[in-house]
């Protein structure tokens, strides 16, 4: 397959998966499998690197007015510690320390399969029995008496709420295939969140954990530092241009990913996603064991 038709269907497969609560990860593995690549060679290990910062940019920029909102009430609001700008970073905080320590642990599970699928099909589990038990509370409404869902807003989010989200994102840096998405939305339903509150605070989450964990992988690729780094002085032309192609499809395809989530989630649940992602995990073990 041409280079450009390779970068084009990476570009998409991380554009959809990076967001959704399936793993974006244990999707390009498997891409990577079907695809007859080899995502750890020097090339196409900085070009996962840059296309998941075109899935990151989207972010900020579908956000923006919220950002704005929230930027415009940190600096005239008292009570900084429960604003979410610091109850994110607190989160961030929380999961970065133990992934920094953990550094080889997280290195090896990636190479492994097997983590990834059964982290894909208990992870489906958990989300599926999570969003089970609070279904009946999001029917009900914001205003049911006696509800288990206490925070319905982001804006009103705890202390509490933001370091147990924060602890359980750990695991989906320890073990690849949980998702980011996937550990703090559940982490957010079992706080006491709304779908739309935990969905929303797991993408401005995701901002600066991925922008660290994303940036921190390229800065080593581009130093010469770990396994197959690359520098760019010896990226072709064309190299170039399909790494680019990658960058901006992966931005679109995400862009449009989030939009079509966040309108989702207020109507339907995770559930489709749970079920998803057990037969994902089906198919890691039967593709790539």
């Amino acid at each position: 397959m041409h280079g450009y038709a390779l970068s084009g269907i990476l570009g998409v497969v991380e554009g959809i998966t990076e967001f959704l609560p399936v793993s974006s990860t244990a999707h390009l593995r498997l891409a990577e499998k079907i695809l007859g690549l080899s995502l750890e060679s020097g090339y196409w290990k900085m070009y996962s690197i840059v296309i998941q910062l075109g899935a990151i940019l989207c972010l900020p920029v579908y956000f923006w007015p919220r950002i704005m909102t929230f930027l415009k009430s940190f600096l005239t609001t008292k009570d900084k510690l429960r604003h979410p700008f610091t109850l994110v970073m607190m989160a961030f905080v929380i999961t970065a320390i133990p992934s920094l320590l953990l550094i080889k642990v997280i290195g090896a599970n990636l190479e492994n399969p097997a983590v990834m699928a059964w982290s894909l099909v208990i992870g489906g589990i958990v989300m599926g029995a999570v969003d089970l038990m609070k279904a009946k509370a999001e029917h009900a409404g914001e205003n049911a008496p006696q509800s288990s869902i206490k925070t319905w807003h982001m804006e009103d989010m705890t202390v509490f709420q933001a370091a147990f989200i924060g602890a359980c994102q750990i695991f989906s840096a320890v073990f690849p295939g949980t998702s980011r998405s996937m550990s703090t939305i559940a982490a957010g339903q079992l706080a006491g969140l709304s779908r739309a509150a935990a969905l929303e605070f797991s993408f401005f989450l995701s901002m600066p954990t991925m922008a660290a964990a994303v940036g921190y992988t390229l800065l080593k690729s581009l130093l010469g530092h770990g396994k197959n780094a690359v520098g760019i002085s010896h990226l072709t032309h064309a190299q170039w241009m399909m790494m680019g192609e990658g960058f901006v499809v992966s931005f679109i395809v995400a862009y449009i990913s989030v939009a079509l989530l966040m309108r989702w989630v207020r109507q339907g649940g995770f559930m489709p996603f749970a079920v998803y992602r057990v037969l994902a995990g089906i198919a890691v073990f039967k593709f790539m064991l």
